[in-house]
């Protein structure tokens, strides 16, 4: 996907790096073990767009807490041993498309830039942001609206319609 693509492209920025600290990850980054700056480890990265009653369920199952959300993510299974860089799993972002749809039209938002929103919080907890504390969730908003500028930018911001 384009979004990802690009957000990969500008993790540094994104998430905050100054550019001497994206500059020593990068140093330290070897082929087998590439760089954190570099957004979300390397790997398949899977998406699932789910109703409201799904992802409760998947809340409810591996979080303990039956409510809806509007995103979980899952941390992936790196490649191991000899398997070539990339080879495994970064991860998986669920994302309540029925949440993205009732939020945007109460706030009267685009549909499409909602639920491009919850990508960018699901691929920033896979980047190693957490919104648990308050500092942290105030770190994670900004690098939300970072996210969400460079897709603006590169007309990047992905085009999603519901069926019927």
């Amino acid at each position: 996907m384009a979004a990802v693509h690009l957000l990969d492209a500008h993790a540094g920025e994104i998430l905050g790096l100054s550019p001497l600290a994206s500059l020593s990850s990068k140093a330290l980054a070897t082929e087998d073990r590439p760089s954190p700056a570099w957004g979300v480890p390397p790997g398949e990265l899977s998406l699932a767009f789910l109703t409201d009653s799904a992802l409760a369920r998947l809340h409810a199952t591996f979080l303990g807490d039956a409510s809806t959300t509007d995103v979980i993510t899952f941390a992936g299974a790196p490649a191991s041993g000899l398997a070539p860089t990339g080879s495994g799993l970064a991860g998986e972002i669920c994302l309540s498309a029925d949440t993205a749809r009732a939020f945007a039209a109460r706030h009267g938002r685009d549909f499409s830039e909602e639920l491009t929103l919850y990508l960018v919080h699901g691929w920033l907890h896979l980047a190693g942001h957490d919104d648990l504390r308050p500092a942290n969730k105030k770190r994670m908003r900004a690098a939300e609206a970072r996210a969400l500028a460079f897709l603006r930018a590169g007309r990047k911001i992905p085009r999603f319609a519901l069926a019927g």
